[in-house]
């Protein structure tokens, strides 16, 4: 009769350590994720060639300090950020929507509280001066038959020596000329790389300009990569499926 009970009781231990354990996990996990770095995957074209559909990177919630957004579901605990810092022109950022405060997006600061903001034939303007932009090789990819797409890419390089490359296929398209923004204050305009291919603060009525509160963190690192189409849980594909060229790659 005692060894059962020391058996049972040696069990209950033992599952109430293992709870523990979990708990213990879950909270530190939690702590990691609203602190420090949280995983984003990337589902868009919208910032290739920086950043392609199956990457998968690290954001920095800490680089810009603490808004309600650094938290899950974003509740109202307080307004602004705690421990703020402005980002730099040029840093690749993860966002809520600004039209529903839920939507994650992410896109690269072109403009800063203050700046006026222009695009004129497919050439940025910063405060009345364009933006440096060197062509370079085309970027190359397969469509879904498996037909090759040559994309024109630049290298952009910001007032402050911020350096990154971009694509455009056209200089004429929908977003390549613009009337001239002005960047309220405590906003940012924000770009994608692909800019014929990216909904971002030119377009007022779907994102326009985004306010310092909804930023969520400074990408930083891909972890890891996978080919379009290619799922995170589909383990046994990896071999096959990893970029892996692309992991542990900062992000410029």
């Amino acid at each position: 009769m005692s060894v059962s009970r020391d058996r049972s009781s040696a069990q209950s231990g033992s599952t109430g350590e293992t709870i523990r354990i979990v708990i213990h996990a879950l909270i530190i996990a939690l702590v990691i994720r609203t602190f420090l770095f949280q995983p984003f995957s990337i589902p868009s074209g919208s910032m290739k060639s920086t950043l392609l559909i199956g990457d998968y990177l690290f954001v920095s919630k800490y680089s810009y300090g603490y808004s309600r957004f650094s938290f899950p579901f974003g509740p109202a605990l307080f307004s602004g950020r705690i421990l703020a810092s402005v980002p730099e022109r040029g840093d690749v950022i993860v966002f809520k929507l600004p039209r529903d405060n839920s939507t994650d997006y992410i896109k690269r600061v072109i403009g800063l509280p203050g700046d006026h903001i222009q695009v004129i034939g497919g050439v940025v303007h910063i405060n009345g001066q364009p933006v440096k932009r060197e062509r370079l090789e085309d970027y190359v990819e397969l469509d879904d038959r498996g037909n090759k797409i040559t994309v024109p890419r630049y290298r952009e390089t910001l007032p402050e020596g911020k350096t990154y490359t971009v694509l455009d296929l056209v200089d004429n398209g929908y977003g390549d000329n613009t009337p001239e923004y002005v960047v309220p204050e405590g906003h940012f305009f924000m770009m994608g790389d692909n800019r014929d291919n990216s909904t971002d603060s030119r377009f007022l009525n779907m994102v326009g300009y985004v306010p310092f509160e909804n930023l969520v963190g400074k990408a930083q690192i891909i972890f890891l990569s996978l080919h379009d189409g290619d799922r995170f849980w589909e383990f046994w594909k990896w071999p096959r499926s990893i970029r892996w060229n692309r992991l542990f790659s900062g992000i410029e």
